[in-house]
């Protein structure tokens, strides 16, 4: 696998809030990606499950609005909305924990946005965006690289390749700097965030002390 890391980690914008609804206190994470292909394209591509299996994981479940979903070894959850090839929205892996797709077009190419939210006290604190945002990096990531024709025969080994782990370290580094941008959590729960998120994300390059 061969990639441009700053190239790629540039490509990503990213913002950590906390916000108040009609539930309570919920903390979200938020991911902007632009992709030179058509909108239909890329919602095949994060719905269909034979091209879903080419750069993520296995997808199965009963695939239409109020069905469900599994990827294999990861995250299930309901479909809430599917209006392809706009919104997509969906519980995963609890009814709390919500993950909205929308997709635009942006002059030539099709912008997605893709929204994580949970409740404060599952989060714990807006540092919790550093468990689950360097993940979706690697997804998006993952996906613009399928994308541009550089498909791998097994996903989930690409993704724990040593290339994909140095380009998880600076996406930690990215949602370091969101969690401190959006002033909502201390200095000791960011860096206790964040050396969980380098063991999960980065394990290979992350030494004992």
């Amino acid at each position: 696998m061969i990639f441009d890391i700053a190239e790629q980690i540039g490509a990503i914008t990213r913002e950590v809030e906390q916000r108040h609804s009609e539930a309570g206190e919920i903390v979200t994470v938020t991911l902007e990606r632009r992709y030179p292909a058509e909108a239909a394209d890329v919602w095949q591509a994060i719905t269909d499950p034979e091209r879903v299996r080419r750069w993520f994981l296995p997808l199965t479940g009963d695939l239409r609005p109020g069905g469900n979903f599994q990827l294999e070894g990861n995250a299930g959850g309901d479909i809430l909305t599917c209006e392809p090839p706009r919104q997509l929205l969906v519980t995963f892996g609890g009814e709390s924990s919500i993950v909205e797709v929308q997709l635009s077009r942006d002059h030539d190419q099709t912008l997605l946005t893709l929204t994580h939210s949970v409740p404060l006290e599952l989060a714990g604190s807006t540092a919790g965006a550093l468990y689950v945002g360097p993940g979706w990096d690697g997804a998006l990531l993952g996906m613009a690289l399928y994308l541009t024709g550089q498909v791998s025969s097994d996903p989930v080994a690409a993704a724990n390749s040593p290339e994909v782990q140095d380009f998880n370290v600076k996406s930690i580094q990215q949602w370091v700097g969101a969690v401190e941008a959006s002033g909502t959590a201390d200095a000791e729960a960011i860096a206790a965030a964040e050396q969980v998120s380098l063991a999960q994300f980065a394990p290979d390059l992350v030494r004992p002390e």
